[in-house]
């Protein structure tokens, strides 16, 4: 952000369209001189990607072009490698994915994060006479939350016939063909057979800042250290929100909009030339977590309980928060 003198107009600039971003895009673009970059011309639901895998339609819904929403500014998309960065791109996607999931009697799911987790639910769910294997590293799956929520899910993937590996990974350059599969081994040396496989593995932290000035902001795990305003420390005019920041609470979606309300309440503040002690103070929040397992049922855990089936899939399952998440953006539900 970029305050100007005078009668000069304020400029300020969000470097990231995802789900805090566009959030935040959305709510500064009539109030300042405004630039929106990111990667790609449209803004994806993440957490509904994995439903435009085993349903290609849902993407139509799910995947949203930013001059949608944003009807002020500008928006630049930056060069960037492997990335789909045109929205009817990122449809064929879906349908290639949705394709290869059909024609394939055994699917290899690697990892078991909520990514996977997820990915593995929907698979079972649609195509139950399909073969799945999940496998993971870690001593559980959803390693992210409590111990008793993460045995309630290893659970009903055996109730689906789908084969959980744990503690292991899997050796992705050494698949060998046999006759209509491919051969994969894991790293004790564990040999099985799938026609294709979707790794579901965390990129981790894409340390935009550290070879800029920011990378004396950031911590020991790369993220930017962010005050009780959202503000990266030793910044005035600089915000972060989202993954990227050091806040000490799990990294979903829904939280990410929650801080991204918050930094837009403070940037206009200051772009009104309010005072700073005046500013909107952001509160780590407890252990809420909701994993969609197919599209009627889901895993859910509040700070003194967790269940899992049909009541947490009322909650997120069956339209995965879309609706809600366009009606934020101003848009209409598809």
């Amino acid at each position: 952000m970029e305050l100007g003198g005078g009668g000069e107009r304020k400029r300020v600039v969000v470097i990231g369209g995802g789900v805090a971003g566009s959030l935040l895009a959305k709510s500064l673009q009539f109030h300042c001189d405004f630039t929106l970059i990111d990667q790609k011309e449209y803004f994806e639901i993440p957490w509904a990607s994995l439903r435009a895998m085993v349903e290609p339609s849902f993407a139509e819904r799910s995947v949203i072009n930013h001059r949608d929403y944003l009807t002020n500014g500008q928006i630049l998309t930056s060069g960037a490698i492997n990335i789909t960065d045109t929205e009817t791109g990122r449809l064929t996607e879906f349908q290639q994915d949705n394709l290869k999931i059909r024609s394939a009697h055994s699917v290899l799911i690697v990892g078991g994060g909520p990514t996977g987790v997820e990915l593995a639910g929907e698979i079972a769910t649609d195509f139950p006479e399909k073969k799945i294997t999940l496998v993971h590293t870690g001593s559980r799956l959803l390693e992210f939350i409590g111990e008793k929520a993460a045995n309630k899910t290893l659970n009903w993937f055996k109730s689906r016939n789908v084969e959980v590996i744990l503690e292991q990974s899997v050796r992705l350059d050494t698949i060998s063909d046999s006759p209509g599969s491919k051969i994969y081994q894991t790293s004790e040396g564990e040999r099985f057979e799938a026609d294709c496989h979707f790794l579901c593995i965390g990129k981790g932290v894409v340390q935009h800042g550290s070879e800029t000035v920011l990378k004396n902001s950031l911590d020991i795990n790369g993220r930017l250290m962010v005050d009780e305003n959202l503000r990266i420390i030793g910044r005035k005019n600089v915000f972060a929100v989202g993954d990227i920041t050091n806040i000490r609470e799990i990294k979903q979606g829904y939280l990410a909009q929650k801080q991204a309300l918050v930094a837009a309440k403070n940037l206009k503040l200051l772009l009104a030339g309010g005072r700073e002690s005046k500013m909107a103070t952001y509160q780590a929040h407890s252990v809420l977590a909701l994993v969609s397992l197919g599209r009627k049922q889901g895993l859910a855990q509040f700070p003194y309980t967790t269940c899992i089936g049909r009541l947490p899939g009322l909650i997120k399952s069956k339209d995965l928060f879309v609706g809600k998440t366009r009606k934020t953006l101003g848009l209409e539900d598809a």
